[in-house]
C-alpha cells in the first residue's frame, strides 16, 4: 500500500498536525497510531514517520531522519496564466502542478477576466498546488503568485507564448537543457495583439500549437507538457 504523503512546513522528530492536514489524515484516510506516512517539506526534504496518536482533531507523528530527494525535472516551467472564468484556473493549477510547473505567474489581461483575485481564492489555487504536489510525488511546492499586469514583468532568458498567428510551431523548439522556461498563455479569445508584442520584447517567442482550437484551460497545459517532455517529467 502506497504510503500517505503528509506536508509540513518544517521536518521535527515530532510533529503535531491540526487543520486540514489532520482532517485528511483522521477522516478521510482514517488513519490509526502505527501507521506510517511519509512528510515532506515542499523544499526538497522528506522522511518516513509513523502516527502516534490520532483523534480529537489532532494527528502526533514521530518522523525519522529528512532526507534531500530530487523529483523535479532539470527544466522547470513557470507557467504565466492569463486570469480564467470559472474553476478553469484551479484545473490548470491542479494539472500543471501534477506536470511539474514551479511557479505560477497569474496576468491581468485585456480579455481575461475583469476582476481582482480575492485572497480567498489565491489561498484555495495554493491549497490545490500543495494537494496536487503530496498526489504526484513531488519533492518541492509550486508557487502560485497574486495577478499581476504585464507591464510588471520582467525580462525572461527564454520563453514562449502561445499564439495562433505564429510562425514556428511548438514541435520545433530547440530547448535548453536546465533552467526555467517561461510560457505564457492567454484568457478566451487570446492576448491582443500589443500584449503579444509586449511578450515578444520581454523575452517570449510566439508558437503555435497546432491546428486545433485549443480551450483557454487546455493550452497551458500543452505548453507545460510539452516542456516535461522535452527535458523529463
Amino acid at each position: 500500500m502506497r504510503k500517505p504523503r503528509v506536508f509540513v512546513p518544517r521536518i521535527d522528530p515530532e510533529i503535531v498536525l491540526t487543520g486540514r492536514e489532520a482532517h485528511h489524515l483522521l477522516h478521510v484516510l482514517r488513519v490509526r497510531p502505527g501507521r506510517e506516512v511519509v512528510v515532506f517539506d515542499g523544499a526538497g526534504l522528506e522522511a518516513e514517520a509513523r502516527v502516534l496518536r490520532a483523534g480529537e482533531g489532532v494527528v502526533r507523528l514521530e518522523a525519522g531522519e529528512p532526507r534531500a530527494v530530487r523529483r523535479e525535472p532539470p527544466l522547470t516551467p513557470v507557467l504565466y496564466l492569463a486570469l480564467l472564468k470559472g474553476n478553469k484556473l484551479a484545473d490548470v493549477v491542479r494539472a500543471g502542478s501534477e506536470l511539474g510547473v514551479g511557479r505560477f505567474v497569474l496576468l491581468v489581461t485585456e480579455r481575461g477576466v475583469p476582476r481582482e483575485m480575492g485572497r480567498a481564492k489565491l489561498e484555495r489555487l495554493r491549497r490545490i498546488a500543495v494537494e496536487a504536489a503530496k498526489q504526484s510525488g513531488r519533492s518541492r511546492l509550486p508557487e502560485v503568485a497574486p495577478p499581476v499586469p504585464l507591464a510588471a514583468l520582467k525580462p525572461v532568458s527564454f520563453g514562449l507564448v502561445a499564439h495562433p498567428g505564429a510562425a514556428h510551431a511548438l514541435a520545433e523548439v530547440e530547448w535548453p537543457g536546465s533552467g526555467e522556461a517561461a510560457l505564457a498563455s492567454g484568457p478566451e479569445g487570446g492576448f491582443t495583439e500589443a500584449e503579444v508584442a509586449q511578450l515578444i520584447g520581454l523575452g517570449f517567442r510566439p508558437v503555435g500549437l497546432g491546428p486545433r482550437i485549443l480551450r483557454a484551460e487546455t493550452a497551458p497545459l500543452v505548453l507545460a507538457a510539452a516542456t516535461a517532455a522535452a527535458r523529463g517529467m
